[in-house]
């Protein structure tokens, strides 16, 4: 299975503008500049993306793992939250933050931490990041 992404750029780092569009359709020459990685304009960008791909990897790995366990989840929520830092080079993404609220019957906090933890080793996502990658879960 492959899936693409295309990114386009018009001008300098700092004063260009570039448009991300995906395979599916779901991004289509959606903006991203400068102003919208280290700002505040509207618009996406690398960090976000990486954020939205791991926090939705991990949840639907947690679903399977439960799945697995003869658990159904009422529901899964996950926040993915990607550090962006300064270093020597440049910036380098050195964390990604996960955090899950999740509703699930029958299960205890215990059970459902190992199951957790589980499922974000084996995100292929999780696997693909060569950044520290924590886990916080809450049983709700």
């Amino acid at each position: 299975m492959i899936r693409k992404a295309q990114a386009v750029w018009r001008g300098s780092g700092r004063d260009g503008e570039g448009a991300l569009s995906t395979g599916s359709g779901v991004l289509h020459d959606t903006p991203y500049s400068f102003r919208t990685r280290f700002e505040s304009q509207p618009g996406t960008n690398p960090e976000e993306l990486i954020a939205a791909a791991h926090a939705g990897c991990f949840t639907m790995a947690l679903a399977f793992a439960l799945q697995a366990a003869e658990l159904t989840p009422t529901e899964l929520n996950t926040e993915a939250a990607v550090s962006l830092d300064r270093d020597e080079a440049g910036f380098t993404i050195t964390r990604s933050a996960l955090s899950v609220r999740a509703s699930v019957p029958g299960i205890d906090g215990e059970r459902f931490e190992r199951i957790a933890r589980e499922a974000e080793k084996n995100c292929p996502v999780s696997k693909a990041l060569n950044a520290e990658i924590t886990l916080s879960v809450s049983l709700v």
